[in-house]
């Protein structure tokens, strides 16, 4: 029997998979539920996981060539409105991103490689990755080794996508940046504090943070050509505990996104030097500490191409190219350093209930891809081993 129509017997299994983390949803970097249920359901079908930095990692097959497949699991920070049975009921944390979905398939993606290992030409690793949301899992997993022990050679990650969309399409980018980094930052204003009815006493550190924030808007409008395109957004501004005390400090929190590295190098300079140089021009200071560094995501156009006519190969699969988004992505880090290939699978509905797009409280994605992204994770892999192994 073929891996996809396998994935589609193990349909009911993926399912329990799915609905088992969306119940249990937790944020950041710390997922005890989740992986120690990742560990459980390896175990039960032969492979034995590491632990990873915060994730969790395994392998199947053996020798070389090695290719990685990569699923994020990690929720979000907010209440669920998504009326599911198997709602998260903590009101903490929801996977109104997919995330579910993306571990549950590579779940079973697991089992099916391991029913096939006498068919691999090499080594399948597993890469089941915390905190993608807050952007430093993938960083601490590559730092605890990831991409050691075995090497891979290549990495495929895959994500559902959510909206007005018809299920079960693959969406990729073969040739350009597919999704803009990012710089979370933060900049501390440091002023003097003062009576408010005596503000000559004072160093303001609000109309520093007024003036840092209008400054930082020329960067996109006068600093960056019109052909690349950024974003940069204030989100926060916290100053001051009572209407008539001027304080010490005034904390704005912000992201900064390109779709290219050089211009994400410029920016990140000019921002410190607008934000220091502002709070200098007023009598006070300004500290710019960067919360996260994640460059472009630009995968490897043979890697790509190679992996999605594997895909194409399987029944009732479409497929797209030249997808971009100004979202981000951690695997970034990992398609920085080995040939990579990203794919969002789409998971929305035709029709109202596909109104809400990711990250919305009454976000609904379709249970039916998940036989297709199992698959897609498993067959790429043994036929990118098949066609890369030693001769």
């Amino acid at each position: 029997m073929d891996i996809y129509h396998r994935a589609i017997e193990l349909r009911e299994e993926t399912l329990h998979h799915r609905r088992y983390f969306h119940e249990h949803a937790e944020v950041g970097t710390e997922l005890p539920t989740a992986c120690a249920y990742v560990e459980k359901e390896l175990r039960a079908c032969g492979i034995e996981p590491s632990r990873c930095g915060c994730g969790i990692t395994a392998t199947v097959g053996s020798g070389e060539p090695v290719i990685l497949l990569r699923a994020d699991m990690d929720a979000l920070p907010m209440a669920e409105e998504s009326g599911l049975p198997f709602a998260c009921k903590s009101g903490k944390a929801a996977h109104t991103c997919g995330h579910d979905l993306n571990a549950a398939m590579l779940l079973t993606a697991a089992k099916l490689l391991k029913e096939r290992e006498s068919d691999l030409r090499g080594t399948v690793k597993l890469m089941f990755q915390p905190g993608e949301e807050p952007l430093t899992g993938c960083r601490e997993m590559l730092e605890a080794g990831v991409l050691s022990d075995p090497k891979p050679q290549a990495a495929l990650a895959c994500h559902v996508a959510a909206g007005r969309t018809e299920a079960g399409l693959l969406l990729y980018n073969d040739s350009s940046t597919m999704m803009f980094s990012v710089n979370n930052f933060m900049i501390t204003v440091h002023g003097r504090g003062a009576h408010g009815a005596y503000p000559q006493d004072a160093v303001d550190p609000i109309s520093i943070g007024v003036h840092i924030h209008l400054a930082l808007q020329a960067l996109i409008a006068r600093e960056v050509s019109p052909m690349d395109a950024c974003a940069l957004t204030v989100g926060q501004f916290a100053a001051g505990s009572a209407p008539n005390i001027i304080p010490e400090t005034a904390v704005l929190k912000g992201t900064l996104r390109s779709g290219r590295k050089e211009v994400q190098e410029k920016l990140v300079r000019r921002l410190r030097e607008v934000a220091e140089g502002t709070a200098a021009v007023f009598g006070g200071r300004a500290e710019v500490t960067l919360l996260t560094e994640i460059p472009p995501l630009r995968c490897d156009g043979e890697t790509v191409r190679t992996l999605e006519g594997y895909a194409r190969e399987l029944p009732a699969l479409r497929t797209a190219g030249g997808i971009e988004a100004s979202a981000s992505e951690d695997f970034a880090l990992i398609a920085e350093q080995i040939p990579s290939a990203y794919f969002y699978l789409t998971a929305g509905f035709a029709d109202e209930r596909g109104d809400f797009p990711a990250h919305h409280p009454k976000v609904l994605f379709s249970e039916d891809v998940l036989p297709l992204g199992a698959a897609v994770y498993a067959h790429g892999a043994l036929r990118w081993l098949e066609e890369h192994a030693q001769p």
